[in-house]
C-alpha cells in the first residue's frame, strides 16, 4: 500500500475567530503599519457537537466553503472554563492552571488574567472587545470588574450568563439587564448578533481589532419551558425556531445506550441502561439544542454581511469553533461532556480569510488540530509574540498545505481527582490512564464508535506501550516539547538533472515521496529513497510513517539542471 493511501482521515470542530490582512509588524510598529494589521474576531458556541454543524448551513457556506474545514479538531479539556482558558493562553490546562469550572481547581479567578491573548494584542496596538460568556465564575465577586487587556467589555455576568432572557451584561463597567419580561426582541443570541454588528461598524477602518463573540447557544439555560423533560437541562430556542425539528428522530449510533460496557472504566460500568423515558428526554434535549443553534446561523450571516458592507470581509480571517462537545446517549451518557469519548472531545473548526491569497478556499484538512492551536494561529496572523510559552502551533501552514504533517499527538485530560484521566489521541488510537488504575485503548480505524477497549488485548501490547510512553511525556510537557516530531531526516544528492532523496531515522515503517506535490513512489523497506529528474528547482517531500501511528513530513527544496 502506498504511504499516502495508508494515511487515514478523521473529522471536524466550533468558535468563530476573524483575522484580517496580515503584516509582520510588532508592538513597536508605526501607525501606518498598524493600519494594515489584521482584525481578529472570535465567534464561539457553547457545548456544540461536530454533528450539529448539520444545522448550520450558513456557517458552512460562508466560512468553510470560502476557507478551510479542519476535520480532526479536538478539545484538550472538554469543559467550558478550561477550554476557554486554552483559547486565551495557547496552553494545556496543566500549564495555565485552569483545571475545572470552579475554585479551587479552576474558574475565572484561577487564571492569571494579566497574561492572556487580549493583553498581548492590546499591548501591540489592537482594540480588544469581548461580548458574551467569558470564563465560568466571572462577575461573582465584582460584577463590574473588567479583566485586563480589554478595550471594550460586554461580559455576561454569572449566574445570569445562563439565561436566554433576563440576563445581565457588564458593559464597560455599567450593568444592563436585558429581557426581564422575556420579550422575543431581546433573545440573547439576537442581542449579541446586533451588538456585534454595531461594534464592527463602529470599529471598521479605525485600526485592527480583536473581537471575541461568545454565544451561550446551545448550552442549557433558563427559563424552563412547558414540555421540557424532567431532570435534564435544555436550552431555549428563539421563538421563531421553536419545534422546528419536532418529529426528527434522535440519531442512535452503535454507541447509543451501549449494551456491553464491561470493557469500560468504572464510571461507565456503573451507569444503568437508559430507560425509554430517559431516551425520550434525550430526544427532546437533542431537538431543542439544534433549534437553538439556528439563531447562531442567522447571526453569522448578519456578521459576515456587516464585514462585507464595511469593507472588512476580505481583510478578515474567520475561525468558527465550540468550547467542547456533548453527549446524547452515547455510552449510556444522557448528557454532558468531560469524558474522553469522541462526542465530547471532537469540535468543529472552520476558518475563512479571503484576503490572504496564499490560503486556498473550500478545502478540508485531515491533520490533527486542537484548541491550544487557536492562540498561536491568531498571533501568527497578527505578527504578535505571546507572553507565555505556547503549547500549540499555528494552523496557517496546515491550511496552506494539506500534505504537511507534524508527527504530533494530542493530550486530553480532565479535572484532578478520583475520576481523573490522562489520555493521548493519535491519528488512529485513543489511550487513557485513570487515577484509579483503569485503562482504555481504542483502535479508531476499526472501532470508530469506541465500543471495545483493547487495553487487555495482548495483540495491542506494543501499541499500548508506545502510546503510554508518549502520554507520560505529554502530561507535563510545555511549549515545543508538546509537539516534538519523530527524529527523521532527509538528505539529497544530485547527479546531473537527477536528484536522489534518502530518508533515515528509527522505526520507520513507510515513506511516500513526492516532488512539487506530485507523488513519486512509496518505499516500505530501507534504504528509503527516490530519484527524480528536476529542471530548475523542486520541493521534495517525504511523508514518513514512524513507529506506532505517527506521520511526519520532511521537505527539501532542491535544484536540478
Amino acid at each position: 500500500m502506498k504511504a499516502r493511501q495508508a494515511i487515514g482521515l478523521a473529522s471536524t470542530a466550533v468558535t468563530i475567530a476573524i483575522i484580517a490582512a496580515v503584516s509582520a509588524s510588532g508592538p513597536n510598529s508605526t501607525a501606518r503599519a498598524a493600519e494594515s494589521r489584521p482584525n481578529i474576531l472570535v465567534l464561539e458556541t457553547d457545548d456544540q457537537t461536530l454533528a450539529e454543524m448539520e444545522v448550520l448551513p450558513n456557517v458552512r457556506r460562508l466560512i468553510g466553503d470560502e476557507g478551510v474545514t479542519f476535520d480532526n479538531n479536538f478539545d484538550s479539556f472538554s469543559l467550558c472554563c478550561p477550554s476557554r482558558a486554552s483559547l486565551l493562553t495557547g496552553q494545556y490546562s496543566h500549564n495555565n492552571g485552569v483545571r475545572g469550572n470552579a475554585l479551587p481547581q479552576g474558574g475565572y479567578y484561577k487564571l492569571d488574567s494579566t497574561n492572556t491573548l487580549a493583553v498581548w494584542l492590546k499591548n501591540s496596538g489592537y482594540y480588544t472587545v469581548h461580548l458574551g460568556k467569558y470564563l465560568n465564575g466571572y462577575g461573582t465577586r465584582d460584577p463590574r470588574e473588567i479583566p485586563p487587556g480589554w478595550s471594550e467589555w460586554h461580559g455576561a455576568v454569572d449566574p445570569t450568563t445562563y439565561r436566554y432572557y433576563n440576563y445581565t451584561l457588564n458593559e464597560n463597567g455599567a450593568l444592563h439587564t436585558y429581557c426581564a419580561n422575556r420579550q422575543p426582541s431581546c433573545y440573547q443570541t439576537d442581542v449579541y448578533r446586533d451588538k456585534a454588528d454595531a461594534i464592527i461598524r463602529e470599529r471598521a477602518g479605525k485600526g485592527p481589532f480583536f473581537f471575541w463573540v461568545a454565544f451561550l447557544a446551545n448550552h442549557s439555560g433558563a427559563p424552563r419551558e412547558a414540555g421540557d423533560p424532567p431532570n435534564l437541562g435544555t436550552p431555549v430556542p428563539a421563538p421563531r425556531y421553536e419545534n422546528r425539528f419536532a418529529g426528527v428522530p434522535l440519531p442512535r449510533p452503535p454507541s447509543f445506550n451501549e449494551a456491553d460496557v464491561s470493557d469500560k472504566p468504572a464510571a461507565i460500568r456503573n451507569r444503568p441502561l437508559l430507560t425509554p423515558r430517559r431516551i425520550a428526554a434525550i430526544q427532546e434535549n437533542w431537538q431543542q439544542r439544534r433549534e437553538t443553534l439556528l439563531a447562531v446561523d442567522d447571526a453569522v450571516v448578519s456578521i459576515v454581511d456587516t464585514l462585507r458592507s464595511t469593507g472588512q470581509l476580505d481583510k478578515t480571517l474567520i475561525l468558527f469553533t465550540s468550547d467542547n462537545g456533548f453527549f446524547h446517549g452515547e455510552h449510556r451518557v444522557a448528557n454532558g461532556k468531560v469524558l474522553l469519548y469522541e462526542p465530547s472531545i471532537r469540535v468543529p473548526l472552520l476558518m475563512r480569510w479571503t484576503g490572504n491569497s496564499s490560503l486556498p478556499r473550500g478545502v478540508h484538512r485531515s491533520q490533527l488540530t486542537m484548541n491550544v492551536d487557536y492562540t498561536e494561529t491568531m498571533l501568527a496572523a497578527a505578527g504578535v509574540k505571546p507572553g507565555r510559552i505556547e503549547d500549540g502551533v499555528s494552523l496557517l501552514p496546515l491550511w496552506r498545505d494539506g500534505g504537511k504533517e507534524l508527527g504530533r499527538d494530542l493530550l486530553i485530560d480532565n479535572t484532578p481527582g478520583n475520576g481523573h484521566f490522562d489520555s493521548i489521541r493519535s491519528r488512529h488510537f485513543l489511550y487513557a490512564e485513570y487515577a484509579n488504575g483503569d485503562r482504555e485503548l481504542y483502535d479508531l480505524a476499526k472501532d470508530p464508535d469506541e465500543l471495545q477497549s483493547q487495553h487487555a488485548n495482548p495483540a495491542y501490547d506494543g501499541v499500548k506501550a508506545a502510546l503510554a510512553a508518549r502520554l507520560h511525556v505529554l502530561v507535563s510537557c510545555a511549549g515545543a516539547r508538546c509537539h516534538v516530531p519523530p527524529a527523521v531526516r532527509m538528505r539529497t544528492a544530485r547527479h546531473g538533472c537527477a536528484v536522489t532523496a534518502i530518508v533515515t531515522g528509527a522505526n520507520i515503517r513507510t515513506v511516500g515521496f513526492s516532488a512539487n506535490h506530485r507523488g513519486l513512489r512509496s518505499d516500505t523497506r530501507a534504504p528509503f529513497r527516490a530519484t527524480v529528474r528536476v529542471r530548475g528547482s523542486a520541493l521534495l517531500r517525504a511523508r514518513v510513517a514512524v513507529g506506532v501511528d505517527r506521520l511526519v513530513s520532511v521537505d527539501r527544496t532542491v535544484r536540478g539542471c
